[in-house]
């Protein structure tokens, strides 16, 4: 059916345009498919030829999309068929190359833990991890808690100290004012005295 309509008058260039988008998404498919089973630096080159394979299949959606303007009236709905199936195909695999684009930032997170479909044991080992995890913050959150008790102690105890040290300083002042007194009133009664002796 495909080949009768492609002969048809005025669909050449639509059909050309369609061909070579097949070609592209034939091998965007063989990008996905590599990059599944790789890992590291081949799965990322593999991504980024689906990456270009994609901007070239949204180009060639785009020529498609104009020169579906010009087919003739009697076929244009086969035409639309055919249009939206390749515009579906296309938006699927860019979902799915956005997909596994984020699992690769999972994979460079977690490294070798990270997998697609984890088993049960990958699940515990990470609950595992998790749990540890948790475990030392708490420890951690409950050392700084106690450092912040023992500051504050010390700063409440270096609080009494100067408390003490300026309660004995005056005391210390106000005992010096009375030795100066005591000290005048001597000098006051050696003078007296003296006079007394010279009568």
């Amino acid at each position: 059916m495909a080949n009768l309509i492609d002969a048809e008058a005025g669909t050449e260039r639509f059909s050309g345009y369609e061909a070579e988008l097949k070609l592209v998404q034939a091998d965007l498919n063989q990008q996905l498919d590599e990059a599944k089973e790789k890992t590291g630096e081949p799965r990322k080159a593999a991504l980024n030829k689906a990456d270009r394979a994609i901007e070239e299949a949204n180009e060639l959606i785009g020529q498609l999309r104009l020169e579906k303007a010009n087919i003739p009236a009697n076929l244009k709905s086969n035409i639309n068929t055919r249009f939206r199936n390749l515009e579906h195909d296309i938006d699927a695999a860019s979902r799915k190359l956005t997909t596994m684009k984020g699992d690769g930032d999972r994979r460079d997170l977690f490294g070798s833990r990270y997998t697609d479909n984890p088993t049960t044991d990958d699940q515990l080992e990470q609950r595992q991890q998790l749990l540890s995890g948790t475990d030392r913050l708490g420890r951690s959150s409950q050392r700084l808690r106690e450092s912040q008790r023992i500051a504050l102690e010390t700063e409440q105890i270096g609080t009494g100290v100067l408390s003490d040290l300026n309660g004995q300083r005056a005391q210390i002042e106000h005992t010096r004012g009375r030795l100066l007194d005591s000290e005048t009133y001597t000098d006051r009664s050696i003078k007296t005295l003296r006079g007394m002796a010279r009568r």
